[in-house]
Protein backbone atom coordinates (compact mmCIF):
# COMPACT_ATOMS: atom_id res chain seq x y z
CA UNK A 1 0.00 0.00 0.00
CA UNK A 2 2.10 2.68 1.31
CA UNK A 3 5.83 3.03 1.97
CA UNK A 4 5.77 5.02 5.30
CA UNK A 5 5.58 2.12 7.67
CA UNK A 6 2.25 3.35 8.76
CA UNK A 7 -0.25 0.15 9.58
CA UNK A 8 -3.21 2.24 10.37
CA UNK A 9 -4.76 3.17 7.79
CA UNK A 10 -6.99 5.91 8.98
CA UNK A 11 -3.39 7.54 9.14
CA UNK A 12 -2.62 7.57 5.56
CA UNK A 13 -1.51 10.37 3.78
CA UNK A 14 -3.00 11.66 0.77
CA UNK A 15 -0.29 10.26 -1.83
CA UNK A 16 -0.94 6.72 -0.04
CA UNK A 17 -4.63 7.31 -0.99
CA UNK A 18 -3.98 8.18 -4.29
CA UNK A 19 -1.75 5.15 -5.13
CA UNK A 20 -4.81 3.33 -3.45
CA UNK A 21 -7.33 4.74 -5.87
CA UNK A 22 -4.47 3.61 -8.81
CA UNK A 23 -5.39 0.38 -7.52
CA UNK A 24 -8.90 0.46 -7.42
CA UNK A 25 -9.42 2.15 -11.19
CA UNK A 26 -7.57 -0.52 -12.37
CA UNK A 27 -9.38 -3.24 -10.11
CA UNK A 28 -12.35 -5.00 -11.30
CA UNK A 29 -14.00 -5.31 -7.60
CA UNK A 30 -16.09 -2.31 -6.15
CA UNK A 31 -14.59 0.59 -4.02
CA UNK A 32 -15.97 3.82 -3.12
CA UNK A 33 -14.78 6.91 -1.82
CA UNK A 34 -15.90 9.30 0.23
CA UNK A 35 -15.25 13.55 -0.46
CA UNK A 36 -16.05 16.20 2.43
CA UNK A 37 -17.90 18.29 0.08
CA UNK A 38 -19.23 21.14 2.98
CA UNK A 39 -18.82 21.90 6.51
CA UNK A 40 -20.60 24.34 8.46
CA UNK A 41 -18.29 25.20 10.99
CA UNK A 42 -15.65 23.42 12.78
CA UNK A 43 -14.86 20.11 11.69
CA UNK A 44 -11.77 18.14 11.95
CA UNK A 45 -10.69 18.25 7.76
CA UNK A 46 -11.82 20.65 5.32
CA UNK A 47 -13.50 20.01 1.80
CA UNK A 48 -11.83 17.66 -0.45
CA UNK A 49 -10.73 15.64 2.08
CA UNK A 50 -11.11 12.31 1.19
CA UNK A 51 -11.72 8.73 2.57
CA UNK A 52 -11.71 5.03 0.49
CA UNK A 53 -13.74 1.77 1.11
CA UNK A 54 -12.46 -1.52 -0.48
CA UNK A 55 -14.76 -4.42 -1.62
CA UNK A 56 -13.77 -6.35 1.77
CA UNK A 57 -15.17 -3.40 3.50
CA UNK A 58 -11.76 -2.08 4.38
CA UNK A 59 -11.44 1.94 4.71
CA UNK A 60 -8.62 3.66 4.80
CA UNK A 61 -8.23 7.73 5.38
CA UNK A 62 -9.43 9.76 7.75
CA UNK A 63 -12.04 12.58 7.12
CA UNK A 64 -13.08 13.05 10.78
CA UNK A 65 -11.38 12.25 14.06
CA UNK A 66 -13.10 8.57 14.08
CA UNK A 67 -16.62 9.38 15.17
CA UNK A 68 -18.11 9.08 11.71
CA UNK A 69 -16.24 6.88 10.06
CA UNK A 70 -18.64 3.60 11.10
CA UNK A 71 -21.83 5.26 9.88
CA UNK A 72 -19.79 6.22 6.84
CA UNK A 73 -18.83 2.49 6.05
CA UNK A 74 -22.49 1.28 5.95
CA UNK A 75 -23.36 4.27 3.20
CA UNK A 76 -20.12 3.22 1.61
CA UNK A 77 -21.15 -0.86 1.40
CA UNK A 78 -24.68 0.67 0.26
CA UNK A 79 -22.84 2.74 -2.78
CA UNK A 80 -20.58 -0.03 -3.16
CA UNK A 81 -23.62 -2.83 -3.59
CA UNK A 82 -26.08 0.03 -5.99
CA UNK A 83 -23.41 1.66 -7.59
CA UNK A 84 -24.53 4.83 -7.43
CA UNK A 85 -23.61 7.82 -5.21
CA UNK A 86 -25.09 9.43 -2.67
CA UNK A 87 -24.44 12.65 -0.45
CA UNK A 88 -25.27 12.59 3.11
CA UNK A 89 -25.16 14.96 5.60
CA UNK A 90 -24.09 14.60 9.41
CA UNK A 91 -25.26 17.52 11.59
CA UNK A 92 -22.48 17.28 15.07
CA UNK A 93 -23.85 20.30 16.31
CA UNK A 94 -27.00 18.12 17.96
CA UNK A 95 -26.95 15.42 20.63
CA UNK A 96 -29.66 13.71 18.35
CA UNK A 97 -28.22 14.15 14.61
CA UNK A 98 -30.58 11.36 12.94
CA UNK A 99 -27.44 9.17 12.93
CA UNK A 100 -27.38 7.84 16.69
CA UNK A 101 -24.35 9.23 17.51
CA UNK A 102 -24.75 11.43 20.00
CA UNK A 103 -21.63 13.49 19.46
CA UNK A 104 -22.69 17.23 20.26
CA UNK A 105 -19.76 18.39 18.11
CA UNK A 106 -19.51 21.82 16.16
CA UNK A 107 -20.08 21.21 12.47
CA UNK A 108 -22.11 20.31 9.99
CA UNK A 109 -20.49 18.03 7.42
CA UNK A 110 -22.00 17.59 3.83
CA UNK A 111 -19.94 14.07 2.42
CA UNK A 112 -20.22 12.22 -1.09
CA UNK A 113 -19.77 9.11 -1.39
CA UNK A 114 -19.43 7.41 -5.03
CA UNK A 115 -18.42 4.11 -6.26
CA UNK A 116 -14.77 4.42 -7.76
CA UNK A 117 -15.39 4.45 -11.75
CA UNK A 118 -13.10 5.20 -14.60
CA UNK A 119 -13.54 8.88 -14.00
CA UNK A 120 -11.16 8.98 -11.29
CA UNK A 121 -8.41 7.82 -13.61
CA UNK A 122 -7.38 11.57 -14.90
CA UNK A 123 -7.37 13.04 -11.84
CA UNK A 124 -4.86 9.66 -10.32
CA UNK A 125 -2.77 10.44 -13.01
CA UNK A 126 -2.44 14.35 -13.07
CA UNK A 127 -1.49 14.02 -9.68
CA UNK A 128 1.43 12.05 -9.76
CA UNK A 129 2.44 13.94 -13.19
CA UNK A 130 2.74 16.96 -10.60
CA UNK A 131 -0.32 18.61 -12.56
CA UNK A 132 -3.18 20.20 -11.01
CA UNK A 133 -6.48 19.83 -12.03
CA UNK A 134 -10.35 20.55 -10.71
CA UNK A 135 -12.87 17.57 -10.42
CA UNK A 136 -16.20 19.35 -11.09
CA UNK A 137 -19.23 16.58 -9.69
CA UNK A 138 -22.95 17.43 -9.42
CA UNK A 139 -24.38 16.99 -5.84
CA UNK A 140 -27.96 17.30 -6.74
CA UNK A 141 -30.02 16.70 -9.41
CA UNK A 142 -32.46 19.86 -9.71
CA UNK A 143 -31.29 20.48 -13.22
CA UNK A 144 -31.87 16.55 -14.42
CA UNK A 145 -28.29 16.51 -14.14
CA UNK A 146 -27.28 13.07 -12.03
CA UNK A 147 -25.72 13.06 -9.10
CA UNK A 148 -22.19 11.82 -9.37
CA UNK A 149 -21.90 13.30 -12.90
CA UNK A 150 -18.40 14.44 -13.66
CA UNK A 151 -15.87 16.71 -15.51
CA UNK A 152 -12.11 17.22 -15.17
CA UNK A 153 -10.62 20.77 -15.93
CA UNK A 154 -6.82 21.66 -16.17
CA UNK A 155 -5.62 24.65 -14.00
CA UNK A 156 -6.17 27.45 -17.67
CA UNK A 157 -10.18 25.66 -17.70
CA UNK A 158 -9.31 23.59 -20.28
CA UNK A 159 -11.72 20.08 -20.07
CA UNK A 160 -9.91 16.81 -20.05
CA UNK A 161 -11.09 14.06 -22.42
CA UNK A 162 -12.19 10.76 -20.74
CA UNK A 163 -14.20 7.86 -21.74
CA UNK A 164 -16.83 8.63 -19.21
CA UNK A 165 -20.12 10.16 -19.99
CA UNK A 166 -19.42 13.99 -18.94
CA UNK A 167 -20.97 16.82 -17.44
CA UNK A 168 -22.90 19.00 -20.07
CA UNK A 169 -20.77 21.21 -21.96
CA UNK A 170 -22.81 24.04 -20.87
CA UNK A 171 -21.78 23.32 -17.14
CA UNK A 172 -18.47 22.76 -17.66
CA UNK A 173 -18.19 26.07 -19.55
CA UNK A 174 -19.72 28.02 -16.97
CA UNK A 175 -17.81 26.70 -14.09
CA UNK A 176 -14.03 26.81 -15.81
CA UNK A 177 -12.89 30.20 -14.89
CA UNK A 178 -13.19 29.00 -10.99
CA UNK A 179 -12.69 25.82 -11.65
CA UNK A 180 -8.99 26.63 -13.03
CA UNK A 181 -8.50 29.17 -9.64
CA UNK A 182 -9.12 26.10 -7.63
CA UNK A 183 -7.28 23.99 -9.65
CA UNK A 184 -4.56 26.28 -9.30
CA UNK A 185 -4.78 26.52 -5.60
CA UNK A 186 -5.68 23.02 -4.24
CA UNK A 187 -9.21 24.35 -2.95
CA UNK A 188 -12.47 22.98 -3.11
CA UNK A 189 -16.02 24.50 -2.79
CA UNK A 190 -19.91 24.39 -3.81
CA UNK A 191 -20.02 26.62 -6.97
CA UNK A 192 -23.97 26.68 -8.34
CA UNK A 193 -24.46 27.02 -12.05
CA UNK A 194 -27.20 28.64 -13.89
CA UNK A 195 -27.68 27.04 -17.31
CA UNK A 196 -30.59 27.71 -19.64
CA UNK A 197 -31.79 24.06 -18.26
CA UNK A 198 -32.08 25.43 -14.42
CA UNK A 199 -29.62 25.44 -12.01
CA UNK A 200 -27.50 22.85 -10.51
CA UNK A 201 -24.56 22.96 -7.58
CA UNK A 202 -21.74 21.20 -8.70
CA UNK A 203 -18.37 20.18 -5.92
CA UNK A 204 -15.29 22.01 -7.50
CA UNK A 205 -12.47 19.81 -5.85
CA UNK A 206 -8.89 21.43 -6.64
CA UNK A 207 -6.38 18.25 -7.04
CA UNK A 208 -3.12 19.49 -5.70
CA UNK A 209 -0.44 17.52 -7.24
CA UNK A 210 2.21 15.81 -5.03
CA UNK A 211 4.69 17.96 -3.08
CA UNK A 212 7.93 16.21 -3.22
CA UNK A 213 10.64 16.33 -0.80
CA UNK A 214 14.79 16.00 -1.84
CA UNK A 215 17.46 15.13 0.60
CA UNK A 216 20.67 15.65 -0.01
CA UNK A 217 22.92 13.26 1.75
CA UNK A 218 23.83 9.80 2.77
CA UNK A 219 24.42 10.05 6.13
CA UNK A 220 22.54 7.53 8.88
CA UNK A 221 20.66 11.25 10.05
CA UNK A 222 19.67 11.21 6.67
CA UNK A 223 17.37 8.47 7.80
CA UNK A 224 14.66 9.68 10.46
CA UNK A 225 14.09 12.97 7.95
CA UNK A 226 13.12 10.53 5.03
CA UNK A 227 11.52 8.59 7.08
CA UNK A 228 9.26 11.48 8.67
CA UNK A 229 8.67 13.46 5.57
CA UNK A 230 7.04 10.06 3.86
CA UNK A 231 5.12 9.89 6.95
CA UNK A 232 3.21 13.24 6.11
CA UNK A 233 2.87 12.64 2.74
CA UNK A 234 5.56 14.18 1.12
CA UNK A 235 6.83 12.19 -2.16
CA UNK A 236 10.93 11.27 -0.95
CA UNK A 237 14.19 11.55 -3.03
CA UNK A 238 17.41 10.72 -1.26
CA UNK A 239 20.70 11.86 -3.54
CA UNK A 240 23.78 10.86 -1.85
CA UNK A 241 26.97 12.54 -2.81
CA UNK A 242 29.63 11.28 -5.69
CA UNK A 243 30.83 8.91 -4.58
CA UNK A 244 28.05 7.92 -2.23
CA UNK A 245 26.33 4.40 -1.61
CA UNK A 246 23.02 4.18 -3.36
CA UNK A 247 21.17 1.94 -1.68
CA UNK A 248 17.25 2.15 -1.28
CA UNK A 249 17.78 -0.92 1.46
CA UNK A 250 19.59 1.88 3.26
CA UNK A 251 16.62 4.34 2.93
CA UNK A 252 13.54 1.98 2.91
CA UNK A 253 11.40 4.89 3.15
CA UNK A 254 12.24 6.99 0.54
CA UNK A 255 10.67 6.31 -2.86
CA UNK A 256 13.88 6.70 -4.52
CA UNK A 257 17.36 6.76 -4.15
CA UNK A 258 20.16 8.17 -6.56
CA UNK A 259 23.82 8.95 -6.50
CA UNK A 260 24.55 12.18 -8.23
CA UNK A 261 27.10 14.81 -8.43
CA UNK A 262 25.93 18.24 -6.35
CA UNK A 263 26.21 20.15 -9.51
CA UNK A 264 23.64 18.14 -10.92
CA UNK A 265 20.78 18.42 -8.18
CA UNK A 266 18.54 20.98 -10.44
CA UNK A 267 18.01 17.69 -12.57
CA UNK A 268 16.19 16.18 -9.62
CA UNK A 269 13.85 19.06 -8.53
CA UNK A 270 10.76 21.12 -10.28
CA UNK A 271 8.55 24.14 -8.51
CA UNK A 272 7.02 21.66 -6.03
CA UNK A 273 10.31 20.16 -4.61
CA UNK A 274 11.87 21.36 -1.71
CA UNK A 275 15.30 20.97 -0.25
CA UNK A 276 17.57 19.65 2.47
CA UNK A 277 21.20 19.92 2.25
CA UNK A 278 22.26 17.69 4.65
CA UNK A 279 26.00 15.87 3.33
CA UNK A 280 27.69 17.37 5.88
CA UNK A 281 30.24 18.33 3.25
CA UNK A 282 31.12 21.87 2.84
CA UNK A 283 32.08 22.04 -0.20
CA UNK A 284 29.16 19.38 -1.58
CA UNK A 285 26.95 21.89 -0.29
CA UNK A 286 28.04 24.50 -1.67
CA UNK A 287 28.05 23.31 -5.21
CA UNK A 288 24.42 22.20 -4.81
CA UNK A 289 23.30 25.24 -2.96
CA UNK A 290 24.83 26.98 -6.14
CA UNK A 291 23.50 25.13 -8.82
CA UNK A 292 19.71 25.03 -6.76
CA UNK A 293 19.78 28.90 -6.95
CA UNK A 294 19.37 28.60 -10.86
CA UNK A 295 15.67 26.58 -9.99
CA UNK A 296 12.52 27.63 -9.27
CA UNK A 297 12.58 25.18 -5.17
CA UNK A 298 11.11 27.98 -3.35
CA UNK A 299 12.64 26.25 -0.52
CA UNK A 300 16.25 25.20 0.54
CA UNK A 301 17.32 23.93 3.74
CA UNK A 302 20.73 23.81 4.61
CA UNK A 303 21.53 21.91 8.29
CA UNK A 304 24.81 23.58 9.95
CA UNK A 305 25.23 26.61 11.70
CA UNK A 306 25.16 30.13 11.17
CA UNK A 307 28.89 30.67 10.67
CA UNK A 308 28.75 27.50 8.29
CA UNK A 309 26.49 29.13 6.04
CA UNK A 310 28.58 32.87 5.99
CA UNK A 311 31.61 30.54 4.74
CA UNK A 312 29.62 29.52 1.87
CA UNK A 313 27.81 32.65 0.86
CA UNK A 314 31.78 33.92 0.88
CA UNK A 315 32.76 31.23 -1.41
CA UNK A 316 30.06 31.97 -3.67
CA UNK A 317 30.51 35.53 -3.45
CA UNK A 318 34.49 34.81 -4.97
CA UNK A 319 32.96 32.76 -7.49
CA UNK A 320 31.01 36.00 -8.20
CA UNK A 321 27.60 34.59 -6.95
CA UNK A 322 25.55 37.46 -4.93
CA UNK A 323 22.40 36.18 -2.99
CA UNK A 324 19.29 38.03 -4.11
CA UNK A 325 16.67 38.84 -1.44
CA UNK A 326 14.61 36.14 -2.91
CA UNK A 327 17.18 33.64 -2.69
CA UNK A 328 17.99 34.45 1.07
CA UNK A 329 14.45 34.39 1.49
CA UNK A 330 13.88 30.56 0.42
CA UNK A 331 17.37 29.51 2.38
CA UNK A 332 16.44 28.26 5.65
CA UNK A 333 19.18 28.03 7.68
CA UNK A 334 19.99 26.68 10.49
CA UNK A 335 16.87 24.56 8.88
CA UNK A 336 14.20 23.43 11.37
CA UNK A 337 11.95 24.49 13.63
CA UNK A 338 12.54 26.10 17.29
CA UNK A 339 11.51 22.99 19.47
CA UNK A 340 14.68 22.75 21.71
CA UNK A 341 14.72 19.04 21.20
CA UNK A 342 18.38 17.47 20.45
CA UNK A 343 17.59 13.70 19.95
CA UNK A 344 17.89 12.68 16.34
CA UNK A 345 14.53 12.06 15.61
CA UNK A 346 13.99 15.56 17.46
CA UNK A 347 15.57 16.94 15.02
CA UNK A 348 14.55 15.34 12.00
CA UNK A 349 10.61 16.85 13.03
CA UNK A 350 12.15 20.05 13.45
CA UNK A 351 13.57 19.65 9.78
CA UNK A 352 10.24 17.83 8.18
CA UNK A 353 8.41 20.39 9.89
CA UNK A 354 9.57 23.61 8.52
CA UNK A 355 9.38 21.65 5.26
CA UNK A 356 5.39 21.50 5.76
CA UNK A 357 4.93 24.61 7.40
CA UNK A 358 6.71 26.67 4.43
CA UNK A 359 5.22 24.77 1.71
CA UNK A 360 1.67 25.37 3.39
CA UNK A 361 3.24 28.98 3.48
CA UNK A 362 2.97 29.24 7.16
CA UNK A 363 5.51 30.12 9.53
CA UNK A 364 5.20 26.56 12.10
CA UNK A 365 3.97 29.09 15.03
CA UNK A 366 2.03 27.94 17.88
CA UNK A 367 -2.06 27.40 17.09
CA UNK A 368 -2.99 29.42 20.39
CA UNK A 369 -1.31 32.31 19.20
CA UNK A 370 -2.77 31.84 15.39
CA UNK A 371 -6.35 34.37 14.95
CA UNK A 372 -8.81 33.19 13.48
CA UNK A 373 -9.73 29.98 12.80
CA UNK A 374 -7.24 27.49 12.16
CA UNK A 375 -8.69 26.63 8.73
CA UNK A 376 -9.90 28.96 5.98
CA UNK A 377 -13.78 29.13 5.40
CA UNK A 378 -15.26 28.49 2.04
CA UNK A 379 -18.51 28.91 1.24
CA UNK A 380 -20.97 28.06 -1.49
CA UNK A 381 -19.97 30.45 -4.94
CA UNK A 382 -22.47 31.25 -7.59
CA UNK A 383 -21.61 31.20 -11.39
Amino acid sequence: MSRTGNEDPWGITTLDLFELLEDAVQSDRSWAVATVIAVDGSAYRRPGAKMLFGPDDSAFGGITAGCLEGPLADVASEVRRAGEPEVVTFDLTSDDDGWGLGLGCEGVVDILVEPVTRSWRAPVEAYHRGESIALVTVIDDTASVPVGARGSLTADGTPIETDEPSLPSSVLEAVSERAGELAATGRSETVTVTTGDGSVDVFVDGIDPIDRLLIFGGQPDTRPVSRLARSVGLHVTVATARGGQADPDRFPNADRVVATHPTDLAELVDDRTSVVLMSHNLLDDRLALEALLETEVTFIGLMGPRDRFQRIREALEDDGVTLSAADRDRIATPVGLDLGGGETVEIALSIVGEVVAASNGRDGGRLRDREGPIHDRVQSHPE
